[in-house]
Order: structure tokens, then sequence, then C-alpha cells
């Protein structure tokens, strides 16, 4: 039960840091504040650290995680390529940031109870995870 819950607890984590990961990486773009920019790229260097080490306790049980849904990537695709072109502004990014920082710590905080069983690192990790994201959508409010 502990494995199969840990597994189960990496995979949607893996999952859930991609997106954040691709959502970050393509706002950037977006904006024109500097200071905002350096906020967005410091989490990003985060998550990818993070990410770096959930890939290698996936690896640890011989796991290759998860995608993003596609239906999800898709919607972060157009609201990013689509949304942000047309509105381009800074708030605009702080909003679309701050959707995705409250949704994935919503679906974090579920699978962390969902998985109860998952050994320890597994919910540091993705304790570690959530309070990334909360941290991010504090450190960009500014801008909504």
């Amino acid at each position: 039960m502990i494995e199969q819950d840990t597994i189960r607890l990496l995979r949607e984590c893996d999952a859930g840091i991609k997106m954040g990961i691709s959502s970050i990486h393509d706002s950037v773009g977006y904006v024109k504040d500097d200071e905002m920019k350096g906020i967005l790229e410091r989490s990003l260097e985060r998550h990818e650290k993070i990410k770096d080490e959930m890939q290698g306790l996936l690896a640890d049980y011989h796991d290759d995680g998860k995608e993003p849904a596609a239906m999800a990537k898709g919607m972060e695709w157009f609201k990013t390529n689509v949304t942000l072109a047309m509105e381009n502004s800074d708030g605009a990014v702080a909003d679309f940031i701050t959707d995705g920082c409250n949704m994935g710590v919503k679906s974090l905080s579920r699978y962390l109870n969902q998985y109860k069983a998952a050994d320890e690192k597994s919910k540091d990790i993705s304790k570690r995870l959530i309070k990334e994201e909360e941290q991010l959508a504090v450190d960009i409010r500014r801008y909504l």
C-alpha cells in the first residue's frame, strides 16, 4: 500500500509540476515589469529543482511519471497564447498564474490527503511544491 500510494502521489505531483513549469515558462515572455519577470524566473528555477528531485524518486520506483491531461494542456496553451497575447498586460499574467497556483494547491492538497500511505519523502516533496505555489501567488499578488 505504501509503495502504491507513493507512486500515485508522485505521478500526480509530476503532472502538476509539469503544468506549472509550462505555464510559468510560457507566461514570462508576456511580462513587461522586470521585477515580476524575476519573480517568475526564480519560481521557475525552484519548480525545476523540485521536478528533478521528483523525477529521481520516480526513477527509484522505475516509473516514468505522468503527463498533464491533454485537455488541461490545451486550455493552458490557449489561455497563454491567445488570451495573454490579446490582453498583453502584467495584470493578465498575474491573474493567469494566480489561477494556476490556486488550482495546483487545491489539486495537490487533495492528492496528499488521498494518498495518506505515501512515504514521507513523497509527502515532503508534495508539501514543498504546495508551498512554492502558495508563495508564487502571494509574490505576484501586487500585479493583479
